[in-house]
């Protein structure tokens, strides 16, 4: 029986096309219109608010506390990748830190989302990188576990094929299905205008929302005819 290989260098990635319209939008605006899927646990949080990316998955798996992989992920990601890193959760030591975000990106990487801890937070900040974590830990990892490259992975409670779209920035981080991206765009553009058409609506004192007393008739909160 064939075996895929624990590093597997090529495989497609989203366009770049839609890569760019994505950046555009707001995680939690391609969050909606995905379904309210592919949005990673809140443990994983940008190092700061201000950051944010957009680009294609690179995954990585590693065991716990050991990122001997994500310096084999470093030297093989393109420019513009997101690496994005299966660190099992595990917090008790850093993964990745000043010395590896500063050459992810000198390569001109797109960003870093780690299920796991780093380190040199106040370095980061000053590094004008994007990076997400699920928290920091001083402690530095180990260097001779084998893992995995670009195999489909599992990160805040999601599932990231390698070349799916990421995009993330103060709310978190959605992943949303390589195919399925060029799809999503049309609707993003459509719910910001209806939000914004929302807003507009709230500024002229018209807060009551339309939809709200069918809902709580069909949850059963009101009965037929009955209002609020």
């Amino acid at each position: 029986m064939n075996q895929l290989p624990e590093v597997i260098r090529d495989f497609e990635r989203v366009s770049a096309d839609v890569v760019k319209q994505a950046a555009e939008f707001q995680a939690a605006i391609l969050s909606d219109v995905s379904g309210r899927r592919g949005t990673m646990h809140s443990r994983v949080a940008p190092v700061h608010e201000s950051m944010k990316l957009a680009g294609p998955a690179f995954t990585v798996e590693v065991r716990p506390g050991d990122n001997l992989m994500i310096h084999a992920a470093i030297a093989l990601a393109r420019p513009g990748d997101i690496i994005v890193v299966d660190g099992k959760g595990d917090q008790t030591s850093a993964l990745m830190g000043t010395l590896m975000l500063s050459a992810c990106k000198k390569l001109g990487l797109g960003g870093v989302i780690i299920d796991g801890a780093i380190r040199d937070k106040l370095e980061l900040l000053d590094l004008d990188f994007p990076v997400f974590s699920a928290g920091f830990n001083p402690a530095g990892p180990t260097k001779f576990v084998p893992g995995r490259i670009n195999h489909p992975i599992s990160a805040g409670g999601v599932t990231i094929h390698p070349g799916d779209l990421v995009v993330a920035d103060a709310d978190g981080v959605v992943v949303i299905e390589r195919v399925k991206a060029p799809a999503m765009m049309p609707l993003a553009v459509k719910k910001v205008a209806d939000e914004a058409a929302r807003i507009e609506a709230i500024a002229r004192g018209e807060t009551a929302s339309g939809w709200l007393p069918a809902a709580l008739r069909a949850a059963g909160v009101l009965k037929e005819g009955e209002a609020l």
